[in-house]
C-alpha cells in the first residue's frame, strides 16, 4: 500500500564504499528487501524520488534505466573536494511527474556532495535529463557531470534522481537571496514538485 519511496540524502553509511555503495549493498544482499524494491519499481502506480545519497543509490541499483546493460555511475567531483553551495539549475522540457510543470524555469538550489558527478556510458539521447546546471564550467557545474546533468528520470516519468536538494529550497528564507519582487511568497516554486507528486498519487488512487 505504499505509493512513494523517498530516498533522502544524509551520507548514509558514510559513503565508505563509494557513492551510495554501502546503502545499495544492504539492499542487494537482503533477499526480502531486494524483492520489495523490485516489486515497488515494477508497480505502475508508484513513484520514487532520490536526492543526493538517494540519487546515488538509485543510480547504483540501476533503478532509473533498468533496461540498459550498462548503468551510469556517480563519480567524485572533478575538483577533488566536497562541494557545498547555492547554485542555479535550468529545468528543461521533461515528462517527470514532479518536474514537468516547472519546465523552462531557472531556479536556485542547494548542493552538498563529494561524489555528485554523473558519468554516462551512452550518448545523451539515451537519457532523460530533466535538470542541468545553468553553467557547465566549474563552479557552476560543481562536480563536472556529463552535459551538466543535475537530475535524471525514468522513461515512464515516475522515478526521479537528482543531486541538488530541492527539499532545502522550498521556503523563501532557505535561499541566500530571494527576489524582492516576490516578497509575498510563502513558498518557492520548488514546492510545486511535491504538489505534482501528491496530485499524481491521488489520480492513481481514483483509477
Amino acid at each position: 500500500n505504499i505509493d512513494a519511496v523517498i530516498l533522502p540524502g544524509g551520507f548514509s553509511y558514510g559513503d565508505v564504499l563509494g557513492a551510495g555503495g554501502g546503502w545499495s549493498k544492504t539492499i542487494l544482499h537482503n533477499g526480502v528487501v531486494k524483492d520489495q524494491f523490485q516489486e515497488f519499481f515494477a508497480n505502475t502506480s508508484t513513484f520514487a524520488l532520490g536526492v543526493c545519497n538517494g540519487c546515488q543509490l538509485m543510480v547504483e541499483l540501476g533503478l532509473i534505466y533498468p533496461e540498459h546493460p550498462e548503468k551510469p555511475v556517480m563519480e567524485g567531483n572533478n575538483s577533488g573536494k566536497f562541494e557545498s553551495g547555492f547554485i542555479n539549475v535550468n529545468i528543461h522540457e521533461n515528462n517527470s511527474i514532479m518536474l514537468k510543470s516547472l519546465s523552462g524555469m531557472r531556479l536556485g538550489i542547494w548542493i552538498a556532495h563529494g561524489e555528485g558527478k554523473f558519468s554516462f556510458p551512452y550518448y545523451s539521447d539515451s537519457y532523460h535529463i530533466a535538470m542541468k546546471y545553468s553553467y557547465d564550467k566549474y563552479p557552476g557545474n560543481p562536480n563536472g557531470s556529463d552535459w551538466g546533468a543535475a537530475a535524471i528520470y525514468s522513461n515512464n516519468g515516475r522515478h526521479l534522481a537528482m543531486m541538488p536538494h530541492l527539499e532545502r529550497a522550498f521556503l523563501p528564507w532557505q535561499w541566500p537571496h530571494y527576489p524582492n519582487s516576490r516578497s509575498n511568497d510563502e513558498v518557492t516554486p520548488w514546492v510545486e514538485a511535491f504538489v505534482n507528486a501528491k496530485n499524481w498519487v491521488q489520480k492513481q488512487s481514483n483509477k
